[in-house]
C-alpha cells in the first residue's frame, strides 16, 4: 500500500509540473472556472472567455476599473448636436497581430456584420436596433448615425473590432491588443504572449506570458497554489482562502454579477406569478451567502448591483422578505397546496451555483416543493438552457455590464437571450422609453422602474453579487477589478 501512496504522489506531482511547467517571472499562471466557448466574439456568451479575449481584441473605447469609458482604437469622438451621429477619429500606426494595418475599414466591417447590414446576419441585437448607417469616409475616420437618440450607445463601443474579412477567430483570433493568441489545449489552457507592437505604450503588457488552466476544483487549485504552479487562484471560498491568507495575498471583491435563481416563466406551474413570488419569499438570502459565498457577497433584490451606483434602485428590500407561512399561502391561492416538483439545472464546473441550488433545494422543501438538482457541463447548460431554454429553473450569475440597458435587455420579451421568457409589456415599454432618452436622470427614473418591475413580478429569485475571492502570489502587482469581468494581464507585473 505504502508503494501505491508513493507512486500516485509521484504521479501527482508529475501531472502538475508537466502541465504548469516551471515557476518564472516571464509567466503569469491563473485559472478560470469555466471552458471558453468560443474566442469569436459574436459566437462566444460566456463572461469568462470574454474577460479572457479583452487582451486579445480592443474597441473603439475601453473602460477602467470604475467603468469610465476611455479612447482606445479611437482617439477621440464627436457627437453631434442631434446626438445621432458618432464621429470617431481613429488612433494611426495600429496593427493587428498578422501585421495588417489597422484602419477604418475594419471598424466598418465590424459594426455592418454587427448591425447586420448590406446583407450580413445580424450579430448583436443592440447595434441592429440602434444603428442606421455607416460610412467610411476616409481610413481613420468612421462615422456611425443611428436611428434614434440613445442615451447608452457610447458605452457599447467596448465591443472589439475584427480585421477586415478575417473569420478563424474560433481557433486563432487576432485582433489588435495587448496580447496575442498562442494556443488552446481543450479542457486544459489557453496561452497568450505579450504583443511587442501594441499601441497603447502607457498600458503595455509587462509579463511575457500568459497562461490561463481551466480548473474549477478547489482542492486543484490550492494544491497549484502552495506548489506555485499557480500564481493566481481564483473563483475560491473564503473558508479555504483564509487557510492560506498567510502564505498569498487574499483578495475580495463584488463583481458586478447577479446570481438569480431562473425560473422559466413559460413553464407550469412557474407561469403563475404567485408561485414564483411564493418561492422568492421562501429563499433566504443570507443563508445562501453565509453557506455558499463565506459571508462574501451582497444581497440583492433585482437584477442590479450597488456598483452600478446612480442606476441602483435601493428601495426594494422591503417588497418580497423571508416569510414561509406567506409562501405557503401563496403557493396555496395559486392552487399548489401540496406543492410541486421542481428540477434545478446547474453548471457543474461552478461550485457557487452547486452550493447555492443545495441550500435553495432545503428551503423550498418548507413550503412543499420538492426539488431535484441536475448538474451538466457548462457547454450543456449554454446550448440547453442559455440557447434552447429546455429546463424548469437554473442557478447562474449574470455578469456585469458597464451600460444598464445591456443588464435589463435580458428581461424584454422579444430578446433571443431572454432565457426567463419574462414577458411584461409595462417593462418593455418603460425599457423602450429608457433607450430613447439622453437626459441622464430621466434615464435613471427609468432604469430603476424596470427593477421595481423586475422585483415584484419575480422572473428570477436575485441573490447576491458574489465576491470573487482570489489568493495571489506575494509578489503580484497590478491585478483589478472591472464592473465587466475582466482580466487585465497588461496592468499585472511581478514585483
Amino acid at each position: 500500500m505504502k508503494r501505491i501512496l508513493f507512486a500516485l504522489a509521484l504521479f501527482s506531482a508529475f501531472f502538475f509540473m508537466s502541465c504548469f511547467g516551471k515557476n518564472s517571472k516571464n509567466v503569469l499562471r491563473v485559472n478560470v472556472a469555466s471552458e471558453p466557448d468560443s474566442f469569436f466574439p459574436w459566437e462566444s456568451a460566456a463572461a469568462d472567455t470574454a474577460a479572457i479575449y479583452y487582451n486579445i481584441f480592443d474597441g473603439l473605447l475601453s473602460f477602467d476599473e470604475k467603468g469610465a469609458l476611455h479612447p482606445a482604437l479611437a482617439e477621440s469622438y464627436e457627437i453631434s448636436d442631434d446626438k445621432l451621429t458618432y464621429t470617431f477619429h481613429l488612433r494611426q500606426g495600429v496593427k493587428f497581430h498578422n501585421g495588417a494595418d489597422f484602419s477604418s475599414a475594419d471598424c466598418l466591417y465590424t459594426y455592418e456584420n454587427l448591425a447586420g447590414l448590406n446583407g450580413n446576419s445580424v450579430r448583436s441585437d443592440m447595434m441592429m436596433r440602434s444603428i442606421e448607417s455607416l460610412s467610411a469616409p476616409d481610413e481613420k475616420t468612421f462615422t456611425i448615425t443611428l436611428k434614434y437618440q440613445n442615451g447608452g450607445f457610447l458605452a457599447l463601443n467596448i465591443c472589439p473590432i475584427l480585421p477586415v474579412g478575417y473569420t478563424n477567430h474560433a481557433e486563432q483570433p487576432i485582433g489588435t491588443g495587448a496580447y496575442k493568441f498562442v494556443e488552446y489545449q481543450l479542457h486544459q489552457k489557453v496561452v497568450l504572449e505579450k504583443n511587442e507592437n501594441y499601441w497603447n505604450k502607457e498600458n503595455e503588457p509587462k509579463i511575457p506570458r500568459i497562461e490561463i488552466y481551466v480548473m474549477s476544483d478547489e482542492n486543484a487549485i490550492l494544491s497549484a497554489l502552495q506548489s506555485k504552479q499557480l500564481d493566481i487562484g481564483q473563483m475560491l471560498s473564503a473558508e479555504n482562502a483564509r487557510t492560506l491568507e498567510k502564505k498569498f495575498q487574499l483578495f475580495s471583491a463584488p463583481q458586478n454579477m447577479v446570481q438569480v435563481l431562473g425560473l422559466n416563466n413559460s413553464v407550469k406551474p412557474l407561469d403563475n406569478p404567485l408561485v414564483r413570488q411564493a418561492i422568492t419569499m421562501a429563499v433566504n438570502k443570507d443563508e445562501i451567502i453565509d453557506g455558499a459565498m463565506g459571508g462574501f457577497g451582497t444581497k440583492l433584490y433585482s437584477n442590479f448591483s450597488p456598483i452600478l451606483g446612480a442606476y441602483y434602485n435601493d428601495r426594494l428590500s422591503e417588497v418580497y422578505k423571508n416569510d414561509i407561512n406567506q409562501a405557503k399561502s401563496l403557493l396555496a391561492s395559486a392552487g399548489y397546496g401540496n406543492g410541486f416538483d421542481l428540477e434545478i439545472t446547474v453548471p457543474g464546473n461552478y461550485r457557487i451555483h452547486v452550493d447555492t441550488a443545495q441550500i435553495i433545494a432545503k428551503q423550498l422543501e418548507q413550503i412543499g416543493i420538492r426539488c431535484k438538482i441536475k448538474t451538466v457541463e457548462w457547454t450543456t447548460w449554454l446550448d440547453q438552457v442559455y440557447t434552447k431554454f429546455d429546463y424548469q429553473a437554473t442557478v447562474i450569475a449574470f455578469a456585469g455590464k458597464l451600460e444598464p440597458s445591456e443588464v435589463l435587455r435580458r428581461y424584454y420579451s422579444s430578446y433571443k437571450r431572454n432565457f426567463t421568457r419574462y414577458n411584461n409589456p409595462v417593462f418593455d415599454e418603460t425599457f423602450d422609453k429608457a433607450e430613447l432618452e439622453t437626459d441622464n436622470a430621466k434615464r435613471v427614473k427609468y432604469y430603476k422602474y424596470c427593477q421595481e418591475l423586475l422585483t415584484k413580478s419575480a422572473p428570477a429569485v436575485f441573490i447576491a453579487d458574489p465576491n470573487n475571492t482570489v489568493l495571489l502570489r506575494k509578489d503580484v502587482r497590478g491585478y483589478e477589478t472591472y464592473p465587466v469581468l475582466f482580466y487585465n494581464f497588461a496592468k499585472m507585473y511581478f514585483e
